[in-house]
């Protein structure tokens, strides 16, 4: 790895799901859609994307899978252990994976670049002014 490539690490709250990721993401932002809120608990999720090439995990997962908006399946991977939601995607099979940033070693290294589904936003979660938004997914 080149000394200059960026590296961003995490994993779950026990420790037993990891992941590195090479390079800058190729997109990252909060999603407020009905089922990141209810995957996270939280209000929405903070995400970035990655080439699955550029990504690498170790541990085990769990995996739970919905529909996404635009009709295929959005699998969702967690730590069997303590249940830690950790990244989107399924390794060996898709393009690309979407780390979840709460789950980063060094949260400060996250900078969100959008927001998506804020129709489904509730109103107590506060969205930086300034961040593009976008009612449901863009193009």
């Amino acid at each position: 790895m080149d000394a200059k490539t960026t590296r961003y690490t995490g994993g779950c709250l026990c420790g037993a799901l990891r992941y590195e990721a090479e390079g800058e993401p190729l997109f990252a932002g909060y999603c407020y859609c009905v089922d990141c809120r209810k995957a996270s608990g939280s209000g929405f999720i903070p995400f970035m994307g990655f080439s699955s090439a550029a990504v690498r995990f170790s541990g085990e997962t769990r995996q739970f899978r919905s529909k996404s908006f635009r009709g295929g399946d959005s699998v969702r991977n967690f730590c069997p252990v303590c249940g830690g939601l950790v990244f989107g995607g399924e390794v060996g099979k898709d393009d690309s994976h979407t780390i979840y940033a709460g789950s980063l070693d060094d949260p400060s290294s996250f900078q969100p670049k959008v927001a998506i589904f804020t129709r489904d936003r509730p109103a107590w979660v506060v969205m930086p002014p300034d961040l593009p938004a976008f009612d449901t997914m863009p193009e």
